[in-house]
C-alpha cells in the first residue's frame, strides 16, 4: 500500500510543479489522483478484512468437518463394539447386554446429539460456515477487482500530467469513479 501512496505523492509533486510552471490541469489532475489514492487505501482495508473473514471462516469449516469425522470415527467404534458384543456366544448375558445398550446410546449421541454436537449438527454448522465463507471470497474478488483499477486510475493520470494528453485524465477519472461505486457496491453488499 505504501507504494501506490509514494506513487500518488510524486504525482501530486509533478502536478505542483507543473502548476508552477503555469499548468493549470496538471493541478486538477493532482487532486484527482489524491482522490483515487484515499479510495485506493480504503480499498485495500475492504480486501484485507474480507480476506481475514473467509481464512477465518475457512479455519471454522477445516475444524467443522475436523470434528464430524471424530464424532463419526467414535460413534463406528462404538457401533463395532456393539456387534462384536452381540456376537459373542453368551450375548444374552443381562452384563453384556448393558455394554451393548451403553454402546448403542453412546453410537447414536455421536450421529444426533441433543447437546448440539453431534455429526447432524456439526454437519449443520460446517455447511452454514461454508455459505459464509463463499460470501467473504466473493467480497474479497470484489475489493480486489476495485483495487487492482483504483491502480490503473492512478498510473493513468499520474501518465497524464507527463504528456499532458488529457483524455487519459478523462479515462482515470472514469475508471476511478467506476472502481469507487463498485467498491460502494461492494462493501454495502449489493453487487
Amino acid at each position: 500500500m505504501s507504494e501506490h501512496i509514494e506513487r500518488a505523492h510524486e504525482t501530486i509533486h509533478e502536478a505542483h510543479h507543473a502548476h508552477t510552471q503555469g499548468d493549470h490541469s496538471a493541478r486538477n489532475v493532482g487532486v484527482l489522483v489524491s482522490i483515487l489514492a484515499a479510495a485506493l487505501a480504503l480499498a485495500e482495508v475492504g480486501e484485507k478484512s474480507a480476506q481475514n473473514e473467509y481464512l477465518t471462516r475457512h479455519i471454522a469449516v477445516s475444524d467443522a468437518w475436523a470434528f464430524y469425522q471424530a464424532k463419526n470415527l467414535r460413534g463406528v467404534v462404538r457401533g463395532a463394539e456393539a456387534e462384536l458384543l452381540e456376537s459373542l456366544p453368551n450375548a444374552a448375558d443381562p452384563a453384556l447386554q448393558a455394554r451393548v445398550k451403553t454402546a448403542r446410546e453412546y453410537e447414536a449421541r455421536m450421529r444426533d446429539d441433543p447437546k448440539g454436537d453431534g455429526m447432524k449438527q456439526l454437519a449443520e454448522q460446517a455447511r452454514h460456515e461454508e455459505e459464509a465463507r463463499a460470501h467473504a471470497f466473493h467480497r474479497y474478488h470484489g475489493f480486489e477487482l476495485v483495487v487492482g483499477a483504483l491502480e490503473i486510475a492512478i498510473v493513468l493520470a499520474s501518465v497524464s500530467i507527463v504528456t499532458r494528453m488529457r483524455a487519459l485524465a478523462v479515462g482515470a477519472g472514469a475508471i476511478g469513479a467506476i472502481a469507487i461505486a463498485g467498491g460502494i457496491g461492494v462493501l454495502f453488499e449489493l453487487l
